[in-house]
């Protein structure tokens, strides 16, 4: 760290995800955190930028008190949705004037503001602060990325709810809709998802499967429930932004915890799909996998099952929260 830091300076870092947006300030010279907000979602490239503006300055403001604003000497945002180069790559551009307008805003002028992808800040937030490596987010959306030098050099996977993200959470609440259409339809298992589905989405209980719907649904759901229950759905599902899917991942991690197959098998399918990104990188025994997102939490629901595949590849993945410890390391490092 710069010897000629000012003692009082302080870093902010930012997390912008597909999610949330969230925001933490830290002490330039030790990085011990001082405070944090979040907001709503920072995806670069799928939040418009009046919107994107809006989150950022809410999360910032509410990890900066406005007596510590002028203190603030660097900032450093991860993005979902941006990269670190080309300088005029779209994402990249998107962020840098959301956050340049946001800061504004707030009556922060920091001496540096840098903005980088998800992927990088998570991977510069893994024990010892590495420079390369590999990473694997998987929240909302699934990506794999190969670090070089702290720079992104080469992804796997990112190619958006509508193209791809194998493995993510839209990925998963979409196959979690899947499954209980084709329950309904006969073309599908029996599964509770039909009903987890159902509730989530305030369907009247009179069209959903009894709870504990299982091998018997024949006896439990009659052809006019499957009939009503798909006419609900199909309008429910489609009356909300498809980003929303997301939302029903979760019913899937409590289905498989209540042992049904059919979301046993989701998940199982979610987790091959993220090690094949990964193995697309061509991974090299013994170097790290930085892995962060809902899906790879500590209590994520695909971290065992990922760590038991890494580890026939050689690799020992270390979890990060988010890209915030991250991006105040690279704030931090903009000083020196």
């Amino acid at each position: 760290m710069n010897q000629y830091l000012e003692p009082a300076a302080l870093v902010v870092g930012l997390d912008a995800g597909g999610t949330r947006t969230r925001a933490l300030l830290a002490d330039a010279r030790d990085g011990r955190p001082r405070g944090e907000g979040t907001a709503g979602p920072g995806n670069a490239l799928t939040v418009p930028v009046p919107e994107l503006t809006d989150h950022l300055t809410e999360a910032i403001g509410r990890a900066v008190p406005e007596s510590l604003r002028g203190r603030v000497a660097a900032v450093a945002g991860g993005f979902a949705g941006a990269a670190r180069s080309p300088a005029d790559e779209p994402g990249r551009v998107r962020a840098r004037a959301a956050l340049a307008t946001a800061l504004g805003r707030l009556g922060i002028a920091p001496r540096s503001v840098e903005t980088y992808s998800d992927i990088e800040t998570a991977f510069a937030g893994a024990p010892g602060h590495p420079a390369d490596g590999l990473a694997l987010v998987a929240g909302t959306g699934a990506v794999a990325a190969r670090i070089a030098g702290r720079d992104l050099v080469a992804t796997s996977g990112g190619d958006g709810w509508l193209l791809g993200d194998d493995g993510g959470g839209f990925w998963i609440g979409r196959a979690a809709v899947r499954a209980a259409l084709r329950a309904a339809d006969g073309r599908g298992r029996a599964t509770v998802l039909a009903a987890m589905v159902g509730g989530a989405l305030e369907l009247p209980g009179d069209v959903l499967p009894r709870e504990g719907y299982g091998d018997e649904s024949d006896l439990r759901w009659t052809a006019a429930q499957r009939a009503a229950y798909r006419a609900q759905l199909l309008p429910a599902v489609m009356d909300r932004a498809p980003t929303h899917l997301a939302a029903y991942a979760p019913l899937v991690s409590r289905a498989a915890e209540e042992k049904d197959g059919v979301a046993e098998e989701i998940l199982r399918e979610a987790a091959d799909a993220l090690v094949g990104m990964v193995a697309a990188l061509a991974p090299l025994e013994g170097e790290p996998l930085v892995v962060t997102g809902g899906l790879l939490a500590p209590e994520g629901p695909l971290l065992t099952s990922l760590s038991e595949r890494m580890a026939r590849l050689g690799l020992v993945i270390a979890p990060v929260v988010d890209g915030c410890d991250g991006a105040v390391a690279l704030a931090r490092e903009a000083l020196d």
